[in-house]
């Protein structure tokens, strides 16, 4: 393959990406590549990964523990901040135990690869992460996948496949579109069918539910849902990621999850912030509020500008706009208004998808969040985007209705 027709060949379909250089921590504003903007496309949901009690945390703790965990935990063994975060996580979570992973995409390729052996079927959001769509690639069973949110296509997968044994995986919140997964009615099926089910909380963990607590917790499911896969790097300021389970469970996953056994452990530092962003949570459960209020203020103000806000019921809003081109261009000209709202494009969404992904924060003010909605108005007006006609989230939902629903592992 040659890098640079490929290269060429991913320019020419309005898809190529860069990074952009902040200067700065992640908060609310930031500059971007010299200009001051808005930061609105930051998972820093509650402004934790700046914050003076996280950022002490942190600092004491390499001075304690070192910036390096030295290797696997299985190999040199658990240090004392790691078990501590652990505890405080399935404490909040409702569960049994909690089980750190370097990342929430190592996180979901060791769950679900872990549960779903040969001759098992996994059950898979159509829109589901890409974390969760590579686990299933590496598990050696099968892969059924059924329409987004869809419970009687679930059903009728189950029957069709004939599983007796498996996994029901889903997003909580999903990332690119900001809806709820159906929990207790996808339980319900799963259980039911003597399925296991797997809830990646990633985006609302701190986000949504009683204190923040998740989409499960919201549903009123703590301590049904068999895994629930978390982050550290998003809500919580931090990085690195948990699965919260039952004690079996994470005997289970210590001993079989390829990706926490061959993988170093977290470095001490961003576990113990991870430790103190909690305690924030806790301590502080307004916070959430805040954020819940800010993403009802957003969406007001987009749909004054004409925007389709409809499909999102939390603080990840998405302005589908369809053609990727468009998308950029939307997204430079919002950047020359002094507003962040990243493109998101193929293969992220479905072709033809394209969208600005926004994601609001809790330490945004509604002043910045109205301004930043007329800002992206007219940044749309002048890329040659009529905001009247972007395109509900139903044209999502219609874009994947022919996705091949199984396919081999």
């Amino acid at each position: 393959m040659d890098l640079q027709e490929r290269l060429d060949e991913i320019a020419s379909l309005g898809l190529s990406r860069r990074m952009r250089l902040v200067t700065g921590p992640q908060g609310p504003r930031v500059v971007l590549d010299g200009r001051p903007v808005l930061l609105l496309c930051s998972n820093n949901y509650l402004g934790l990964a700046d914050h003076p009690r996280v950022r002490e945390a942190a600092a004491e703790a390499s001075m304690r523990w070192g910036v390096g965990a030295g290797a696997s935990r299985l190999v040199s063994g658990t240090m004392t901040v790691h078990r501590r975060l652990e505890e405080s996580l399935a404490a909040f979570k409702g569960t049994e135990s909690a089980l750190l992973f370097g990342s929430g995409y190592l996180a979901n390729l060791g769950v679900v690869a872990a549960l779903a052996g040969e001759g098992d079927v996994v059950f898979s959001d159509e829109l589901n992460h890409a974390s969760i769509i590579d686990g299933c690639r590496l598990a050696r069973a099968r892969t059924a996948v059924y329409r987004h949110n869809d419970v009687e296509h679930l059903t009728w997968l189950i029957e069709q496949t004939g599983a007796r044994s498996g996994v029901v995986v889903t997003d909580g919140v999903f990332s690119m579109d900001g809806d709820v997964a159906p929990l207790a009615e996808l339980l319900d099926v799963a259980h039911a069918n003597g399925l296991r089910m797997v809830v990646d909380e990633a985006h609302g963990t701190g986000c949504v539910g009683p204190g923040g607590r998740g989409a499960v917790a919201d549903t009123g499911l703590e301590g049904d849902v068999d895994v629930v896969v978390g982050t550290l790097g998003k809500a919580l300021g931090s990085y690195g990621a948990f699965a919260a389970c039952n004690a079996k469970t994470a005997e289970y996953l210590t001993n079989t999850a390829r990706s926490l056994i061959f993988s170093t452990a977290l470095p001490p530092p961003v576990v113990a912030g991870a430790v103190a962003a909690l305690e924030l949570l806790i301590e502080q459960p307004r916070r959430v509020e805040k954020l819940q209020a800010n993403a009802g203020a957003l969406r007001d103000e987009l749909a004054r500008e004409g925007f389709d806000v409809a499909g999102s019921t939390t603080q990840i809003v998405p302005l589908i706009v369809g053609d990727a081109t468009t998308a950029m261009a939307i997204c430079e000209a919002a950047i020359e208004g002094g507003v962040f709202a990243q493109a998101i494009r193929p293969p992220t969404v479905p072709e033809g998808t394209s969208r600005l992904r926004l994601a609001v924060m809790a330490s945004h003010t509604k002043a910045e969040l109205r301004d930043a909605a007329r800002t992206i108005g007219r940044a749309a007006m002048t890329a040659g985007f009529r905001p009247a006609t972007a395109a509900p989230m139903a044209a999502a939902q219609q874009a994947t209705d022919e996705w091949p629903a199984i396919r081999a592992a």
